[in-house]
C-alpha cells in the first residue's frame, strides 16, 4: 500500500503527533507511507529521523482570511497527491481534512480516505454531512465511546471502527526510580498537559479536603505546557504552590513517568482514549481517571486504577488518601497496569487493526462490527453521552481559598 498521513498541528501536535509518528514508523516497514505536515510541527521533524519515512511540508490555512494562502496550499498538495497517487490518505482533524478533500476534486483515480477522530467535539452540520458524503470513505474511532457517539452523526454512513491506540510497550516500560529522600512522600503526576479540560487544576480542591498532615506527604507533577497565568493564579490561592511541579515539556516523559508513584488523567472535555494514561500504565503506574469519554476504557477499577467523577473532588482525595494508606495496594495496582498494557496496549496490534481496516477498505470488504472490548465497563461512560450522541459538557470546577502548606517540598526529582 502507498499511504499519506495528514496533520495540520504546528508546534507539539500532543496525541495526534504520537499516533501518527506510530503508525507511519510501524507501517512504512511493510509498505510506502509519506507524512504532510506543516514546517514547524513536531511530526515532521520526527518523521525526517525516521528510515523509510517520506516527509513532505505542508500548510493546512483555515478560514477565510485565508483563502489566498489556502489556494496555494490546496495547490501544493494537489501536485503532491497527482505525483504520488496513494491508495490510502489518512487525515486527523478537521482543517487538513477540508484541504484534501479541496485537492483531490476530479482527482481520478481518486485515493479512499480514511478519517480518524480523536476527541469529542461534536460533528454536526452541513459542512460535516458533505464530508462524509462526498469526502470520506472511512471512519476510525480511538475507543468505544467514539464509535457510539459516531453513529449518530452523518458519518455513521461510514461504518465507523473502533482501532485503540497503542503504545510500544518495550519502550515504555518499568524503570526503578532513584531513591528518594522522604520515602513519605506520595509522587503523582500525568504527562497529559496542562490544558484546561485536562482537569488536573481539579486535584487542588482534592487536596483541600485532606488533612494538612496528608496534604504534606503529596507531590504532584505535570509535563506539558507551563500553566497559563490564570491558572498559576488559581494554584497561588489555593495555597498550595510547593505541592505543584511543572517540568514543561519533556523530549522523553520516561524519566518523570519512572519517579512516579501513580498517575492521573482528569479531563473533562474533549478527551477520548489519552495515550498519556496508556504511556504511564505502560510503565507500571496505576492510573486515577475520570469517567469521561473513553477514559475509564483504559481501567479495570480497583485492579490497575482509579475511575472518578468528573470533578469528583470527594472521590478523587478518597482516591489519595486510600495510595497514602497503601502502598503496597499502589505497587500491586501498578504491576496490573503493567500487565494490562502488555496485553491490550501494544503498538503491534494498533498497527495490524489499522493495517487491517485499511486492507478491508481497498478490498471492498464489509466493515467488521466494532464490539466494545469485554474486559472494559462501558456503563459509566454511556451516561456521559447525551441523547443527541455528543458527551454532556462539565463547566470549570470553583477552587475554595485555604491556607497555605507549612511543610517544604521534599526532595524534588533532579530531571526537573
Amino acid at each position: 500500500m502507498k499511504l499519506l498521513y495528514t496533520n495540520f498541528h504546528s508546534g507539539s501536535g500532543g496525541g495526534h503527533t504520537t499516533y501518527i509518528r506510530e503508525l507511519a514508523r510501524g507501517l512504512s516497514v511493510r509498505h510506502e507511507v509519506h507524512v504532510a505536515a506543516p514546517e514547524d510541527s513536531r511530526l515532521l521533524r520526527e518523521a525526517r529521523e525516521i528510515p523509510r519515512l517520506h516527509a513532505f511540508t505542508q500548510t493546512y490555512p483555515n478560514g477565510l482570511r485565508l483563502r489566498p494562502a489556502r489556494r496555494r496550499a490546496c495547490a501544493h498538495l494537489r501536485a503532491y497527491l497527482e505525483e504520488h497517487r496513494f491508495d490510502i490518505v489518512h487525515v486527523n482533524g478537521s482543517a487538513d481534512h477540508r484541504l484534501v478533500i479541496a485537492a483531490l476534486r476530479g482527482l481520478q483515480p481518486r485515493p479512499l480516505v480514511v478519517l480518524t477522530k480523536h476527541n469529542t467535539k461534536p460533528m454536526r452540520g452541513l459542512q460535516h454531512a458533505w464530508r462524509a458524503r462526498f469526502g470520506t470513505d472511512k471512519v476510525i474511532a480511538v475507543c468505544e465511546f467514539v464509535r457510539r457517539q459516531l453513529s449518530h452523526t452523518p458519518y455513521r454512513r461510514c461504518q465507523p471502527e473502533t482501532v485503540y491506540n497503542g503504545v510500544d510497550t518495550a519502550f515504555y516500560s518499568p524503570a526503578e526510580p532513584a531513591d528518594r529522600a522522604d520515602a513519605r512522600q506520595l509522587w503523582i503526576g500525568s504527562n497529559a498537559g496542562t490544558a484546561d479540560y485536562k482537569g488536573w487544576t481539579d486535584l487542588m480542591a482534592a487536596l483541600a479536603l485532606l488533612t494538612p498532615d496528608e496534604r504534606d506527604r503529596i507531590q504532584v507533577v505535570i509535563a506539558g505546557h507551563p500553566p497559563s497565568a490564570a491558572q498559576r493564579e488559581m494554584l497561588a490561592r489555593s495555597g498550595l504552590q510547593d505541592r505543584f511541579h511543572f517540568p514543561g515539556l519533556l523530549d522523553d516523559v520516561r524519566p518523570m513517568i519512572a519517579r512516579l508513584d501513580a498517575g492521573f488523567v482528569l479531563s473533562h472535555d474533549i478527551e477520548t482514549i489519552s495515550f498519556a494514561c496508556r504511556e504511564m500504565m505502560a510503565m507500571g503506574k496505576p492510573v486515577m481517571v475520570t469517567d469521561y469519554a473513553g477514559l475509564p476504557e483504559n481501567i479495570r477499577p480497583g485492579t490497575d486504577g482509579w475511575i472518578v467523577p468528573v470533578h469528583g473532588h470527594a472521590a478523587m482525595a478518597a482516591a489519595l488518601r486510600d495510595m497514602l494508606n497503601d502502598r503496597e495496594d499502589v505497587l500491586r495496582r501498578g504491576k496490573a497496569a503493567r500487565d494490562h498494557a502488555l496485553a491490550e496496549f501494544g503498538i503491534g496490534t494498533f498497527l495490524d487493526h489499522t493495517e487491517a481496516v485499511y486492507a478491508r477498505l481497498l478490498a471492498g470488504v464489509p466493515s467488521l462490527d466494532s464490539e466494545p472490548n469485554p474486559s472494559q465497563d462501558l456503563a459509566s461512560t454511556g451516561r456521559l453521552i447525551g441523547e443527541d450522541g455528543q458527551p454532556r459538557r462539565h463547566g470549570p470546577m470553583q477552587m475554595p481559598d485555604m491556607p497555605a502548606s507549612p511543610q517544604p517540598v521534599a526532595d524534588p526529582p533532579s530531571v526537573w
